[in-house]
């Protein structure tokens, strides 16, 4: 069986020689043109006047368009038709696109865009928190708010309690291979547009909305992407658009990609938050209460906001079983770029905040922070201990029985509250007890933190942290009707297979997970299956590739369509007797074929080989108003603990260690999902430490280009780094037994940022109370207040 099994990435070897093509590697039509944005150069006011003269006469220059010009709508949001094309009478945000320049080359579009001028009657932007909530400058009418009983009055009644408050800056998604999109036009008004984008129906919408013809007429392709992380959900829809309105009015094809400047100046980053807290607990550090203000700067349109700050509130929990909780969410809407999707989608933001009250609980009471996560947790799953010594190493859940760590279930000695979240789903599989002290054991942490607290009292300028994060991470779309996918498969004459789903790839190895399925249903070799560019022609009314869904999904929507088709070809070939297909042979009773042969038999039996498949996602319920439900199909969990060294006289500092056990389910690919957890982790850590995006007080993104805004490196990496993989089956009914790795491990990250925090401690007696990203000027300020 080939799932399970760590085959390396599809395109490995294309990408490392460098002959993967993406969407700029296309060969164009003869005459194609590019365009380019010209951008507002201020943050809000009232676009009076707009001369575009020179920009016509520029040189290679075919065409300008503005609002005024555009066929139909104008139009690119991905949710409520808030997000024009080109600005009409108002500008919003420092680089929004405001006119378009077609030209015979890039270099002339981005030349001639320049040169548009502009008058804005300019007013002040909003900018703040504090500004936009002064002015009650936000989305869906005002806060939300989710409750789970009487928060306020269970912190009143506390024994202990706190407050605090916590911000946490956005990222910039900076994928390798920026924005970029073709249009070629077709005969009768048709258009095949090739996007760099996560969601291909998406854009195939859009089109069509903005060139006035039914969604069959666009046809939408992409083989793969150089990262997205969220960034090309749905920030890809201004690209494809231009091009395919252009492309229609040219009868040209059209061709548009972002320069990196540009690229980080037009689109959206993640969501930044502010997030204030209240919570009871008792001598333990056993919360009795917690209240949470979350606020996110959401920019000038909303996007995918609302989403994204409903995951935060869903995520306020993380690991934690809380009695009573109180969450309230502001979606603000401000003048800079529209926040968002970024991995984790708002959830990483509802963790940072739990996980900075446990650490002041902690430090307010002397305990070791570790502890007073595991009085926290909820209650673990029961496992039948009679499989956890199975040869392969995996566990079954079933009723009754132990952990899946060893030794008897015991529940928490405090009395247990029903194990349900804040939004009133049950916990069923908790894993992070066992997985707690496996990792603590394996990594040594009691002893490295004693060591650690001795070298800190002879240390005067360096000081050493150690921290634990866990988490507890819901996998679906929380918008239900998301949560489906397609597939087609065709077997050919000679036994090859082509398979083609809704997904996409952008390096996370999906299309390899899933030509691991289907050579696993048919019993041959994965060099046996290809997959083709996800295309809108082949599989319709697809879902975006994000929410850690893709493998989910379309796995189990590629096995649907094998089996369909394995049905058909036992059903002619055993005539009703079992049929068996493994190790590239299909047999039956006394009889075997080659499966090249078995399927050339089939052909000339006139036994249909080509088949579809779909998935939907099972059991869910999920009501936001309310803020109650089941928006989760299953949890994945993971765990980090990381140590760092911080100089007390300039701030600089670095990750010494960190080791990671991550729950993955039953793995597809080891490989490839070891690969997620890495990235992951030093993604979440930078988004934590170095990655800080400024603006000015003009609005201005002043963190605009490599020069300025830090991204991990290879050398940021710890150089003690150790990954293990739960090995243990899914209790849902995922994919072979599976779980998402896309998302969870990115708030493994969460664990540098307090091992930092940790080190500061050490510097005096105050909290440090860090903000996000730490930089070295923020360590600096934070050792000064804890020395008083």
């Amino acid at each position: 069986m080939t799932v399970g099994t760590s085959n390396p990435h599809d395109s490995a070897a294309l990408h490392v020689t460098g002959k993967a093509r993406y969407v700029d590697d296309i060969p164009t039509p003869k005459g194609t043109l590019h365009l380019a944005f010209g951008l507002s150069p201020k943050a809000r006011g009232t676009l009076r006047e707009l001369d575009v003269s020179a920009v016509r006469a520029a040189e290679g220059v075919v065409a300008v368009l503005t609002a005024d010009d555009l066929p139909f709508a104008n139009d690119v949001s991905a949710s409520i038709h808030d997000e024009p094309l080109l600005a009409t009478d108002r500008v919003h945000h420092v680089g929004q696109p405001v006119f378009l320049v077609v030209a015979d080359t890039h270099l002339n579009a981005r030349k001639a865009a320049r040169l548009g001028k502009m008058v804005i009657d300019e007013e002040e932007p909003l900018l703040t928190y504090d500004a936009a909530l002064a002015a009650e400058s936000w989305f869906e009418g005002g806060p939300r708010v989710w409750q789970k009983g009487d928060a306020d009055e269970a912190v009143a009644k506390a024994p202990y309690r706190l407050s605090g408050r916590i911000e946490m800056g956005g990222q910039e998604h900076f994928y390798l291979e920026g924005q970029a999109a073709m249009a070629a036009p077709q005969e009768n008004g048709d258009m095949v547009v090739h996007s760099s984008t996560q969601h291909p129906t998406e854009i195939q919408h859009k089109v069509a909305e903005a060139i006035g013809t039914p969604m069959h007429a666009i046809r939408v392709e992409c083989r793969r992407m150089g990262g997205g992380f969220g960034g090309k959900e749905s920030q890809g829809n201004a690209l494809a658009v231009s091009c395919a309105v252009a492309a229609r009015l040219t009868g040209k094809s059209c061709k548009m990609r972002y320069d990196r400047d540009d690229d980080m100046v037009i689109t959206g980053k993640r969501h930044d938050f502010r997030i204030d807290y209240e919570v009871g607990f008792d001598d333990r550090g056993r919360v009795q209460g917690v209240v949470f203000e979350q606020i996110t700067r959401a920019g000038w349109a909303q996007d995918l906001t609302g989403a994204v700050a409903d995951r935060a509130m869903l995520h306020a929990d993380n690991a934690y079983l809380l009695p009573t909780a109180k969450i309230t969410s502001y979606r603000l809407k401000t003048n800079m770029q529209s926040a968002t999707a970024y991995r984790g989608f708002g959830g990483p933001q509802g963790v940072v905040g739990i996980e900075r009250v446990m650490d002041h609980i902690a430090h307010d009471l002397g305990l070791d922070p570790v502890q007073v996560r595991k009085v926290n947790y909820y209650a673990e799953a029961k496992i039948d201990e009679a499989s956890q010594t199975a040869p392969d190493g995996t566990f079954s859940r079933v009723k009754g029985g132990g952990t899946p760590f060893g030794g008897k279930y015991s529940p928490p000695s405090h009395k247990p509250e029903p194990n349900t979240t804040p939004y009133g789903m049950e916990v069923k599989d908790f894993l992070l007890h066992g997985m707690t002290e496996k990792l603590l054991q394996s990594c040594e942490y009691e002893a490295r933190r004693k060591a650690i607290a001795d070298w800190n009292a002879n240390s005067p300028i360096l000081k050493r942290g150690i921290a634990f994060s866990p988490v507890k991470f819901g996998i679906s779309f929380t918008l239900t009707h998301l949560n489906q996918a397609g597939a087609l498969v065709h077997v050919y004459a000679d036994g090859s297979i082509m398979m083609n789903h809704g997904g996409t790839e952008m390096g996370q190895g999906l299309f390899q997970k899933v030509a691991q399925v289907a050579s696993a249903r048919f019993g041959v070799g994965v060099d046996k299956v290809r997959i083709t560019a996800t295309d809108t022609a082949k599989v319709p009314n697809t879902s975006a590739t994000a929410a850690s869904s893709g493998s989910d999904l379309n796995g189990m929507a590629v096995l649907a369509a094998c089996d369909a088709i394995k049905e058909r070809m036992a059903a002619n070939l055993g005539g009703g007797q079992p049929v068996e297909f493994a190790g590239g042979m299909v047999r039956w009773a006394d009889q075997e074929l080659t499966f090249a042969e078995a399927a050339l038999k089939c052909y000339e039996a006139r036994v249909s080989l080509s088949a579809t498949g779909f998935y939907k996602t099972p059991d869910l319920s999920w009501d936001r108003q309310k803020g109650q439900g089941r928006p989760f199909f299953y949890f994945a969990h993971g765990a980090a603990v990381t140590e760092v060294v911080i100089d007390t006289l300039t701030g600089e500092n670095r990750i010494l260690r960190t080791d990671i056990l991550h729950d993955a389910g039953k793995s597809l690919n080891p490989a490839i999902d070891k690969g997620q957890v890495e990235g992951g982790y030093v993604q979440g850590a930078g988004w934590l430490t170095t990655e800080e995006l400024v603006w000015d007080d003009q609005g201005r993104l002043r963190t605009h280009a490599p020069s300025t805004y830090k991204i991990p490196a290879c050398s940021d990496r710890p150089p003690v780094f150790n990954v293990e993989l739960v090995d243990a089956e899914n209790p849902e009914a995922t994919i072979y037994r599976s779980k998402a790795v896309g998302e969870p491990p990115f708030m493994l990250g969460i664990s540098a940022f307090l091992a930092l925090s940790d080190a500061v401690a050490a510097c005096g007696t105050a909290y440090p109370a860090l903000d996000a990203p730490v930089t070295p000027e923020r360590l600096l300020e934070a050792i000064k207040r804890v020395r008083g």
